[in-house]
């Protein structure tokens, strides 16, 4: 045998445990290209409208006034944030403390499901394998997937920035607002690193990642409602240190400092756990399973409904949280109501109708939450499909009609099930200070209500699975609803248009009565779609 022979092959340990970073980065970063400008282009874009709207909508100080009376009140904080500058609500406070919760969660999610995709869900799909088969160090897919996420953040931080500066405002507070939001980013893909390595699957992960974010945005909502931005809570998350930079009214930039020490952190946790693990395998145990299968596993439907019943838990349990908080908060804003009647006036209500109205609209927001469930459900036919795993569903006695009935109708029977929790915890929650008990049944059937919208949204990602559109179809309308019911009356949206908005089309049960027609036609429109997308797979072949 001679030397050469003998001489080891060229493998990641010549390179060191880095070794082939680079190259992953550029790998990742060109599959990412697509979704990074659409993050960018979407959060750019929305703060750019909202930051030309604003003077043409509040011309005045009074005007403005008149909206910080609104966002000092306990609800205005749980959604918004602490209300900073609210004694002289000038447009860039508005911006800071009106915008910048949301923007941080939205970034906050990009990171985590981004690290995930090019972590934990590699090594699920068995690429990773292939790709430390070669010239790759260990310690490489980690290092690339979190410099990935820096400059997916450094790129929407970027976007927010110049949308903020062409509309005029200071330099020193749109930097920290666009700083912030990445920095809160930032904190998230470390965190999803660490989750990443606990979890044996992309799904888990990105369910631990999902909800610390959910955490920290309830966590911050909770202790600012409470105490606005002094409490111990507020200052327990990471979106509440972006907030407490003061941007536009009193600027401090050492609360983002923290986030980039925690995000130091979480890496370094991420990176020895890394280590102490195999690959393909998660810290967190496995729970055995059965060596046959169980009658709960014996149909498309039973199996669909046993893989989701921990999302449907996890989110019951979030929603319940959230929404029995919102309604111990909401009298509060009607007994501020009763001594401005003006602020009453700014709402629409009056008298006895402020409380059911405010109600209404919590029950409508909680709606677009469920909605988002509903979607994600339908959604992870592709990924199954992507992994093969529904060819091997199809390759027994299932047909595609029947698979995709299964993840319909799971999808809507956990979102029916959401929409009552949510109603019922929201009408408890204000069963705390109202002692109206029959809140609690009158808002579960408020929000069951909204139950027709849900599934136009759940019917229309069904038909984009189903003729393989991108994801984006589904998610445009559905973000764009959501945002336009959310502000479109802050920004002057024209009315017209509003009305027409899916979660518009509904009433606003229970401050408004019941309406049969808008309910049928929608419920038609979902029939129609739902019909539609089962047709449409089975003529068409599965993903290779």
């Amino acid at each position: 045998m001679t030397a050469a022979t003998l001489a080891p092959p060229a493998t990641a340990t010549t390179g060191g445990p880095w070794a082939g970073t680079g190259t992953l980065l550029r790998v990742a970063l060109r599959r990412e290209r697509v979704r990074l400008a659409v993050w960018a282009v979407a959060l750019g874009g929305l703060v750019a409208y909202f930051a030309a709207a604003l003077p043409a909508v509040y011309p005045d100080a009074a005007a403005r006034q008149t909206r910080a009376a609104i966002m000092r009140e306990p609800s205005g904080a749980l959604l918004a944030g602490p209300g900073y500058g609210l004694d002289d609500y000038t447009l860039g406070a508005m911006v800071a403390n009106e915008l910048l919760g949301m923007l941080a969660v939205a970034a906050a999610l990009m990171s985590s499901f981004l690290v995930v995709r090019h972590t934990r869900a590699e090594e699920e799909a068995g690429r990773l394998d292939l790709v430390l088969a070669g010239a790759v160090g260990r310690r490489a897919p980690l290092t690339a997937a979190l410099a990935t996420a820096l400059v997916a953040n450094v790129v929407v931080a970027a976007a927010l920035l110049a949308a903020l500066l062409s509309a005029d405002l200071p330099v020193g507070g749109s930097a920290a607002v666009a700083a912030g939001v990445g920095a809160v980013g930032l904190v998230f893909a470390a965190l999803a690193a660490v989750a990443a390595q606990l979890a044996t699957t992309g799904r888990g992960a990105n369910g631990l990642a999902g909800a610390a974010v959910g955490l920290a945005f309830v966590v911050r909502g909770v202790g600012d409602a409470r105490q606005g931005g002094d409490s111990a809570l507020s200052w327990a998350s990471p979106i509440g240190w972006a907030q407490q930079a003061r941007a536009y009214v009193d600027l401090r930039w050492w609360p983002l400092v923290l986030c980039l020490l925690l995000a130091a952190a979480l890496v370094v946790v991420a990176s020895v756990l890394a280590r102490r693990r195999d690959v393909g395998a998660g810290l967190l145990p496995e729970r055995r399973g059965r060596a046959t299968a169980g009658p709960l596993l014996g149909t498309p439907l039973r199996l669909v409904a046993r893989l989701e019943r921990t999302a449907v838990v996890a989110w019951a349990v979030g929603l319940a949280v959230t929404a029995a908080l919102t309604g111990s908060l909401v009298q509060g804003v009607v007994d501020s109501f009763a001594d401005d009647p003006e602020l009453a006036a700014a709402f629409g209500a009056t008298g006895d109708d402020v409380l059911l109205g405010m109600l209404s609209a919590f029950v409508g927001f909680f709606a677009m939450a469920v909605t988002v469930f509903a979607v994600v459900t339908v959604l992870r036919m592709g990924r199954a499909e992507a992994r093969g795993q529904t060819a091997a569903v199809l390759a027994a006695a299932v047909s595609r009609s029947a698979w995709t009935a299964a993840h319909l109708t799971v999808a809507l029977a956990g979102a029916a099930v959401l929409l009552v929790v949510s109603g019922a915890a929201l009408g408890a929650g204000a069963l705390t200070v109202t002692d109206d008990a029959a809140l609690v049944g009158e808002l579960a059937l408020a929000a069951l209500g909204q139950l027709p919208v849900v599934a136009l949204f759940t019917a229309l990602a069904a038909l984009v699975h189903a003729v393989r559109a991108p994801t984006w179809a589904v998610w445009l309308p559905l973000v764009a609803s959501i945002v336009l019911g959310l502000y479109g009356g802050l920004l002057d949206v024209p009315a017209a248009l509003l009305d027409v908005l899916p979660f518009a089309l509904l009433p606003a049960l229970p401050a408004e009565g019941f309406a049969p027609g808008p309910v049928a036609a929608v419920t038609a429109a979902a029939l129609a779609l739902g019909a539609a997308a089962p047709a449409a797979y089975r003529r068409r072949d599965l993903v290779a």
